[in-house]
């Protein structure tokens, strides 16, 4: 195209993309050099995040200054050249606030650890601001789309036209979309309420997990085994779960015993003690043993410790379940769980029954 130009068309459009070139460069720069200092807000890898997104925005800009020059105009469509810079605009802006937004919220989520044993307050803040970034970059994303998409003529004016019957589609989108729309409002509902925060260790649809990720329509729980329960995040608004750490991390845990009624109950007390103070699974908290329920064969023995967090708390009550049953075997053998039955002597059976088979006198002479 160049030899088509005029000198002076030519030298503008090298020297504006030159100049592109050059502020990109520099601005690319001083954000790399911004981010290798600790004492900014902005993090390490920010400036290879905004490269691609800042190389659009001086494409745009570059694409409306060559817009300018009536000569270029000579060989691209005026149209053509606006809406591309018009469509680069709106795509770099709105990816520049996503990584900005990204990069806001990860400063702000260092000032608190989530591996912390008492991580109540870290896990409340990383769900709020999970939960707000992706309704801002759900809200961005539909801003900018709905901008992206006005700027054609063709569709501003079917737009225009349909304004008439606007009311009667809203009412029935609405209709249509109410469950779409009440489960995102339950996503936002999340983010503040809290009924439940990520790293929360829940029960629901009778499987014991942890919240693994928290999005706008949905919940993902991750069970013990590994497997993942994806749940609507009207559930956990509508339905009835336990959170075992809604306030605390700390819980109790228990161990059933069933003994027979001989075992003695303050030497199981002193074992548990003892297993809880050689173990660091206990966190020095509770330590009780209780007979709970008795029946006609044996005792029903509770041990109740405590430990900080559930996955903790478990392995407490098995190494407590096992060590306790281990004491008993060794020591009290005679006090595991027994069925007994009374045996008449075959000597007694056979007076039994020869009183049934030989009446009385007194019987026969009634009987006349």
């Amino acid at each position: 195209m160049l030899n088509y130009l005029d000198s002076h068309t030519s030298k503008f459009l090298l020297i504006t993309l030159l100049a592109g070139v050059v502020i990109f460069g520099l601005i690319f720069y001083f954000f790399r050099k911004l981010g290798k200092s600790p004492k900014n807000i902005l993090p390490v890898n920010f400036a290879g995040r905004i490269r691609i997104p800042l190389a659009l925005f001086m494409l745009a800009l570059v694409t409306r200054i060559l817009k300018t020059n009536d000569k270029i105009l000579e060989f691209i469509n005026e149209e053509v050249l606006s809406h591309t810079s018009t469509l680069l605009f709106i795509l770099s802006i709105t990816w520049i606030l996503i990584v900005i937004l990204k990069a806001f919220k990860s400063n702000i989520l260092t000032k608190y650890d989530m591996s912390a044993s008492d991580n109540v307050h870290a896990r409340k803040i990383y769900t709020q601001f999970t939960v707000l970034e992706r309704v801002l970059m759900f809200l961005i994303i539909l801003f900018a789309v709905s901008i992206a998409l006005m700027s054609f003529d063709s569709i501003r004016s079917i737009g225009v036209s349909m304004l008439t019957s606007a009311g009667i589609a809203g009412i029935i989108i609405g209709f249509a979309a109410q469950k779409a729309l009440g489960t995102l409002m339950a996503g936002i509902q999340i983010a503040f309420t809290q009924p439940i925060r990520l790293d929360d260790v829940v029960v629901v649809e009778g499987e014991w997990g942890r919240i693994e990720e928290i999005y706008l329509t949905y919940v993902v729980v991750k069970i013990w085994d590994k497997r993942r329960l994806v749940l609507p995040t009207t559930y956990f608004i509508e339905q009835p779960f336990q959170n075992w750490t809604r306030n605390s991390s700390d819980i109790l845990g228990t161990v059933f015993i069933y003994t027979d009624y001989n075992v003695p109950f303050d030497a199981l007390r002193e074992e548990l003690t003892r297993i809880l103070k050689n173990t660091d699974l206990w966190d020095g908290e509770v330590n009780v043993l209780q007979v709970t329920d008795t029946n006609n064969e044996m005792v029903e023995t509770r041990a109740l410790m405590s430990a900080i967090d559930s996955p903790t708390a478990w392995d407490l009550r098995v190494h407590v379940r096992e060590k306790l049953v281990i004491f008993i075997q060794e020591n009290y053998p005679h006090s595991l769980p027994r069925t007994r039955i009374e045996m008449q002597k075959r000597e007694d059976s056979k007076k039994v029954e020869k009183s049934i088979k030989e009446p009385d006198k007194s019987d026969l002479l009634r009987d006349k």
